[in-house]
């Protein structure tokens, strides 16, 4: 039983890690552009695609938490659940407010190609505020997913139900992950510059290297069998 669930949760994570790549490499080039309102109404497939990419990437880490909950519940119920309303409830809302964003954004490009020179400030202050928002709940995204990251990494690393030194690398990756919140949330970069990219390769690579483990080798059973006795 617990074999398929460290596969499933293995794949579940690749997939929600390459929509996730894909949401970006949509629709990034179109949101910080200056001319975005423009860009977008004259062709909204990428931000509709990103968003349906975003979807795709919410609803598969969504069930992560989900499939290891009766896992990890053996090792601290408490701090399972908790894992379960960040990684699966409150990160999960904060991928639809991002996709209502977009999609609100489209609506109101679509409104600036049609509006008068008299009209266009307003409906650009307009998608400026979305923008804005588009911001804010990334920003709000990475303490959420940070922090139920922590929970996870603690309890696989108690348990040990995957090697140590990749719950530990998991530590450090979203401890650098956590520091981006903090530097966006003071102006002191962006979502997406350079420091923040490089900042971000760890915990990209620690989640495909971890996911990649539990498709191979799935969970310690001598970790298993020492839960199943509690």
């Amino acid at each position: 039983m617990f074999r398929k669930t460290a596969m499933i949760v293995g794949v579940l994570y690749i997939i929600g890690t390459a929509a996730g790549v894909l949401s970006v490499v949509l629709t990034q080039g179109i949101l910080n552009a200056p001319d975005y309102l423009t860009k977008i109404s004259a062709d909204s497939n990428p931000i509709l695609m990103g968003a349906l990419f975003v979807l795709t990437m919410g609803l598969a880490l969504a069930l992560v938490p989900v499939a290891l909950f009766p896992v990890l519940k053996k090792q601290d119920e408490v701090l399972a659940l908790g894992y379960v309303v960040f990684r699966g409830a409150l990160e999960t809302f904060i991928y639809l407010a991002l996709i209502i964003t977009w999609l609100f954004l489209i609506s109101v490009s679509k409104e600036f190609s049609a509006a008068g020179a008299a009209a266009a400030t307003s409906i650009q202050a307009m998608g400026a505020v979305l923008l804005k928002g588009n911001d804010s709940v990334n920003t709000l995204l990475v303490f959420v997913f940070g922090l139920g990251a922590l929970m996870l990494y603690y309890l696989f690393y108690r348990s040990n139900l995957i090697p140590r030194w990749i719950s530990i690398w998991g530590f450090i990756a979203i401890l650098l992950h956590l520091t981006t919140g903090f530097l966006i949330y003071f102006n002191l970069t962006s979502s997406f510059s350079t420091v923040t990219t490089v900042m971000n390769i760890p915990i990209f690579f620690q989640e495909m290297v971890m996911a990649v483990w539990l498709i191979a080798k799935g969970f310690n059973t001598t970790a298993l069998a020492s839960l199943q006795v509690r």
